[in-house]
């Protein structure tokens, strides 16, 4: 993986201090400090700690829920 990812920001840009993550992206202040500099392989790590928050608060986003193409049936109609 060479490609760096687009920022999980959403633009609603505020901590909760209970929690510790931004209440828009559910970012750590660290992940949010080390994205511009991290590593594709970094950010796709922080991408995937991203989508176990958003399931524990019970968010959740179309990508989570679409079809992964590996592993896939292809069906066509009629058959």
């Amino acid at each position: 993986m060479s490609m760096k990812l687009p920022s999980p920001c959403i633009g609603v840009c505020r901590l909760d201090p209970a929690e510790g993550v931004c209440i828009g992206c559910l970012r750590t202040i660290d992940e949010i400090a080390a994205w511009p500099d991290a590593s594709p392989a970094e950010q796709f790590q922080i991408v995937l700690q991203l989508r176990i928050r958003r399931r524990q608060h019970g968010i959740t986003s179309a990508a989570d829920s679409s079809p992964r193409r590996r592993g896939r049936k292809i069906t066509q109609a009629g058959r």
